[in-house]
């Protein structure tokens, strides 16, 4: 049973956000354990009934410096504004929440992220939001690209190049879309080229399920593979549209798809794996990478609010 957000039993409006669970009817509490949030214990309505745009990243504190950023951007800052962790009770993510805009860490992996989503959407869900924005701002390996350059992923693509994440739900093999929303990344390609500071692409993903022998490193504890091997490989995913290489992109792509979330992954590359497994650049330079994909976002988000207030 798909159960709309903006009225939680019946009816439905555009980009209202679904939950497909229909135990959830008949929960009287529902507890955001990893958030230390509930339905019982905290008005989400109030708390974050006005989101608009959620960014999502490993790091905490990457979440909490785009927090900061944005508030910049957006004029909502004060002087020494201080944005607290609305997750603070827990220790497993962080969130931060300056006007319309929500930032959440997710720490690294598949199943991290997953985790973090279930209870995200919930959230949204719960605090009747809609027209809802989420974008993954993170860091990548590059194939094929200059270091530094901002990927705005096309279609996330499994291992084998297929636009798809296999879930094994009671034994079972599940397959699910990772299709992301086309118009969504063109606008911030656009935006790439309004701001003309870095060199932005759009480009298929690869997401994996580890860092090293997943993404044809020689650098790992074990690797049973030559550096013809890689370099065959890795050339494979050039050829099949891949650009830039994460862990996470696949289940963030079908999970906003299953909540009808328009989503876009954005992610810097701080090296070209052609070259390299091991990144040697300074740690200014890669601060600065860091930034690309929170400057790019952070433009889109501004330019998108003061559309709608001109409308």
């Amino acid at each position: 049973m798909k159960m709309p957000l903006g009225e939680e039993k019946n009816g439905a409006c555009d980009r209202s956000i679904y939950v497909n669970n229909p135990h959830l009817d008949s929960m009287t509490d529902d507890i955001l354990y990893h958030f230390n949030l509930g339905t019982s214990t905290h008005d989400l309505p109030a708390m974050f009934g006005d989101v608009k745009f959620v960014c999502v990243g490993g790091s905490p504190w990457r979440m909490k410096s785009f927090t900061e950023y944005i508030a910049k951007e957006l004029k909502l800052s004060e002087p020494n504004a201080d944005y607290p962790n609305i997750c603070a009770g827990t220790d497993r993510y962080a969130m931060y929440k300056v006007g319309p805009v929500l930032s959440v860490s997710h720490g690294m992996g598949i199943p991290s992220i997953s985790i973090m989503l279930h209870e995200l959407i919930k959230l949204l869900y719960h605090a009747r939001c809609t027209d809802v924005t989420v974008v993954r701002i993170g860091t990548s390996g590059g194939i094929g690209l200059k270091p530094g350059t901002v990927v705005v992923t096309k279609q996330s693509v499994d291992s084998m190049f297929q636009p798809r994440l296999e879930q094994i739900i009671l034994g079972k093999p599940v397959v699910r879309s990772t299709e992301l929303d086309g118009e969504l990344a063109e606008e911030l390609l656009q935006c790439g080229k309004d701001l003309a500071e870095f060199e932005t692409v759009v480009g298929n993903t690869m997401c994996t399920l580890d860092f090293y022998e997943g993404q044809a490193r020689l650098d790992g504890a074990f690797c049973s593979y030559s550096e013809e091997d890689k370099q065959s490989y890795l050339a494979e995913a050039y050829a099949a549209g891949v650009r830039n290489i994460e862990m996470e992109s696949s289940v963030f792509a079908a999970m906003c798809k299953l909540s009808n979330l328009r989503a876009a992954v954005v992610c810097v590359a701080l090296l070209d794996r052609l070259k390299g497994d091991q990144l040697t650049s300074s740690h200014d330079v890669l601060n600065n990478y860091q930034q690309r994909p929170q400057v790019l976002v952070g433009h889109y988000i501004k330019k998108k609010l003061n559309a709608s207030k001109k409308s």
